[in-house]
């Protein structure tokens, strides 16, 4: 038997209430919808978003875009350097934070793994110190961190790193929890202790995603670490703050290209890397 539309328009007709939804879910939809316009409307109020002050920014936005065109040329060696230099510390920067960062990070992720450790008083605690860590923001870790050890890379180094151990033990720990217990089960079968069935049958299949996530965590610093540079932690960001502070909106745009052009660099690599290595572990 075939329903056609005018048989459905003639069931509506005569039951209305069973093609619609029941009036408690109909009340909390009004309730949520009403919530999210009431909300969204007190923050344009709140943040003063008019439209003359937007159409007002606009015009010094674009503005500031005419003082960047044409992007500055470094005409002597000396300049140029003093950049590239910059560049390399951010690079550096973010490589050697996210390394420590995943180093400190691969063993507490087994703490806080349901699968391997079994004792939820410690495990639970350790979930929990993960979340501290990573409430506390970047750039706040850098300015303590500036504090304690001065301006320069090392601050922005720790900061990355100290970030990046609750990131890193977080998403490791997830990983860990979401492998297959059938190779455990072989290599305990085979007579193989715990640490080995670790080795042999956990670290396989979680090694291409912890791979994934470094290099998308490293590609993120770079970025980051522009911030960081800004605030006095060395690096890049420090040099493009000046350029900006000194209204020399040109340079400004030269080194945000050069920015553009190295986080670019580092997700070519990056996919280079991983279609590389995860291939291999898939195959």
């Amino acid at each position: 038997m075939t329903i056609t539309a005018t048989d459905i328009a003639r069931a509506k007709a005569r039951m209305p209430e069973a093609f619609r939804a029941p009036l408690p879910v109909r009340l909390r939809r009004i309730a949520l919808w009403t919530g999210f316009g009431l909300l969204f409307g007190y923050c344009l109020w709140a943040f003063n978003f008019a439209p003359a002050r937007i159409v007002e920014g606009i015009g010094r936005l674009g503005n500031v875009l005419g003082f960047m065109f044409p992007p500055h040329v470094w005409d002597n060696w000396e300049d140029f350097a003093e950049v590239l230099n910059g560049l390399g510390e951010t690079l550096a920067m973010a490589f050697l934070g996210t390394v420590l960062g995943a180093v400190f990070a691969f063993p507490l992720s087994f703490l806080g793994a349901k699968n391997i450790n079994r004792l939820s008083f410690l495990r639970l605690g350790v979930r929990r110190g993960y979340d501290v860590i990573r409430a506390v923001e970047t750039l706040i870790l850098a300015l303590i961190f500036i504090r304690a050890f001065g301006l320069g890379p090392l601050a922005g180094i720790l900061a990355i790193a100290v970030s990046e151990i609750g990131t890193f033990a977080k998403l490791f720990s997830e990983a860990i929890e979401n492998t297959s217990e059938r190779p455990v089960d072989g290599v305990r079968a085979a007579g193989g202790s715990r640490l080995q069935s670790i080795r042999y049958a956990i670290l396989p299949q979680v090694n291409p995603v912890l791979l994934s996530v470094i290099l998308y965590n490293f590609e993120s610093n770079v970025r980051s670490g522009t911030i960081l540079g800004i605030v006095g932690a060395g690096g890049i960001g420090f040099l493009l703050s000046d350029r900006i502070s000194a209204y020399r909106w040109d340079e400004a745009w030269s080194i945000i290209f050069l920015i553009i052009a190295m986080v670019y660099l580092v997700d070519w690599l990056s996919g280079l890397i991983r279609s590389r290595f995860i291939g291999t572990w898939n195959a």
